[in-house]
């Protein structure tokens, strides 16, 4: 595979959606990214983040059922695609063989 084109926000959301397995949902996603990186996440920014990885064919969604607690909406769910998951795995594989190449005593915290 060649370069990934995945930004560091696109992977947090990608993992969290392979982490979150069948309740991935935006809401739902905002909420463990802020809980795992102690940060604020704008419901906006995950939606634009979701279209890109659908663009790229890196998830896909579908329609949940229409719930009274929505007001009779629907929520869309993500999953992780066959490409995404790839992309995930090449992602972790370079990270994994830079933090190889770093000598243990430059990042031991005193």
């Amino acid at each position: 595979m060649k370069g990934t084109n995945l930004g560091e926000f696109e992977e947090l959301v990608l993992l969290t959606i392979a982490a979150l397995i069948k309740d991935a949902y935006s809401v739902s996603i905002c909420d463990e990214i802020e809980r795992i990186t102690d940060r604020k996440v704008k419901l906006g920014v995950v939606h634009a983040v979701l279209n890109r990885l659908d663009k790229k064919g890196y998830v896909q969604s579908h329609l949940g059922e229409a719930t009274k607690v929505r007001g009779g909406r629907r929520k869309r769910f993500f999953t992780v695609t066959h490409a995404g998951k790839a992309t995930l795995h090449k992602v972790k594989e370079q990270r994994d063989q830079l933090w190889s190449l770093i000598p243990e005593f430059t990042l031991k915290l005193v």
